[in-house]
Order: structure tokens, then C-alpha cells, then sequence
């Protein structure tokens, strides 16, 4: 079965298909920031990963698109697809959006999440507006392949794990990657210390874990990605992803 069937799949086991009584359309959003508590003013300059690499991508945009297959016709589910770099402005580009399409009957709470990080307290205020939509987050991303268009694998690395967090159903399937690093932030050519690498304070991990448990995520996720060697990314097993909570066993 191919990855768009297994997502349709899921569509129809959470209700989003026609009128099966699940999640309803996304809510009408007042506008809003979300502050992480003891967390913003620490984490502000922590970004996740290689921001040299990911200066080369774009940043994260939102879009609506349909989950096509004979299967549903004309009842296929339109959910949001989110992909790019994860930036300071991100959660009210997001929370834009959805205020954009509030009106829309097909558009439901899920979204296809595919990242490759950014910036940390960006990411937890993202996961917290998916947290207040009740939103489910599939790692996965959209595409044109082979002259077919729909869903395809996706990854979720460094930061992006946190806005993922964040959702109140998180699917991560087979085909797709989640990848956690170790906080850090290297200095540009322009500082002091070019090249001199800054981790994170026992504080900053413990603002991480305070969010990733208030969210129902096992903690100890937070606490293997900070004893990775910096610059390192390591890619989570399925074993991984199911013992500490970050996406359910039956996906």
C-alpha cells in the first residue's frame, strides 16, 4: 500500500472523511502568540540542527490540499500541508492561515508536518497552537511524483520534533524519519568566536521537558537528545518513537 492509501487510511479511522462523525473543520482563530512559560527569553537564540545548512532552505509555509483516491471520491478529507524551516514568525504565519480558511467544509485539523528544524521556542509555540486546534500531525509531505500528486514521506529533524510534540494525535509512518540533535548554536564568521559552538543550560533542557510532558510525551526523549554528541543527528527507531510516547503504537 502506498503512502497516500495509508494516510487515507488514517483519515477514515479518525472520522475525516464525509460524515463519519470525527474531528470537526478547523475552528475560526482569534489572533494569538503563544508564550512558553520560563522558556522565550533563554531559548530565543537556540536553534536545533545546522543553521548553515538550513539558511540554504526555505522557511515554513502552510497550504490546504486534498487527499485524493477513488476510495473517498468526492468525500476526500483536505487537510494543511506544512513544510520548511521553522522560524520566528512561523506560529502566527500559521495561526494566519487557519483564520484564512476557517470557512472551509473539507479543510480538517490535520496537517502534514515535513521539516528539517529551526528555531526552538518557534517549534513549542507551534506545537501549542496544533495542541489548541486539536490537531493530528502525520510526518509527512506533498508532492508530485511520477505525474501523481498527493502525499509523500516526509521528515521531521532537530526543532521540528517540538512543534510535532505539540499535536494531539502524532503519526509518524514507516516510510518517514524523525531525527533528534543536540541544542546548540554555533557562532556566525562575523562574531567573536567564529565557529565557537554554545549548548544549552540545564535550564533550557528543563523548559524543553516541562513542555514535551505537559503535551504527553515521555521526557527522557529531551534528555537523549541532549546527550548526543553535538552536530550529530540521530534518527529514531520505531521501538524509540513508541516508548516515548511521540506517536501512537497503532500507527
Amino acid at each position: 500500500m502506498d503512502l497516500g492509501k495509508v494516510l487515507l487510511s488514517l483519515a477514515v479511522a479518525l472520522g475525516l472523511c464525509g460524515d463519519s462523525g470525527g474531528d470537526s473543520p478547523l475552528p475560526p482563530r482569534g489572533r494569538r502568540t503563544h508564550a512558553i512559560p520560563g522558556a522565550a527569553a533563554a531559548l530565543a537564540f537556540v536553534w536545533l540542527g545546522q543553521a548553515a545548512a538550513m539558511a540554504q532552505q526555505a522557511p515554513m509555509t502552510f497550504r490546504a490540499a486534498i487527499l485524493e483516491s477513488p476510495e473517498c471520491g468526492t468525500r476526500c478529507p483536505e487537510v494543511i500541508v506544512a513544510d520548511g524551516v521553522i522560524e520566528e514568525d512561523t506560529p502566527r504565519a500559521f495561526l494566519d492561515f487557519t483564520r484564512q480558511v476557517a470557512a472551509s467544509p473539507r479543510l480538517h485539523s490535520v496537517i502534514l508536518l515535513n521539516s528539517p528544524g529551526g528555531n526552538v521556542v518557534a517549534s513549542m509555540e507551534l506545537g501549542t497552537a496544533f495542541r489548541e486546534l486539536n490537531a493530528a500531525a502525520i510526518v509527512a509531505g506533498y508532492a508530485s511524483v511520477g505525474g501523481r500528486t498527493g502525499a509523500v514521506s516526509g521528515r521531521c529533524l532537530s526543532a521540528c520534533v517540538y512543534a510535532l510534540i505539540g499535536a494531539t494525535r502524532r503519526v509518524v509512518p514507516r516510510t518517514s524519519v524523525v531525527g533528534l540533535h543536540r541544542m546548540s548554536v554555533v557562532e556566525g564568521l562575523d562574531g567573536p568566536e567564529p565557529g565557537r559552538r554554545t549548548l544549552a543550560d540545564p535550564e533550557l533542557v528543563a523548559a524543553l521537558a516541562s513542555y514535551a510532558a505537559r503535551m504527553g510525551v515521555d521526557p527522557a526523549l529531551i534528555r537523549r537528545a541532549e546527550s548526543l554528541t553535538p552536530g550529530v543527528l540521530h534518527f529514531l527507531s520505531r521501538a524509540e518513537i513508541v516508548h516515548w510516547r511521540l506517536a501512537q503504537p497503532r500507527m
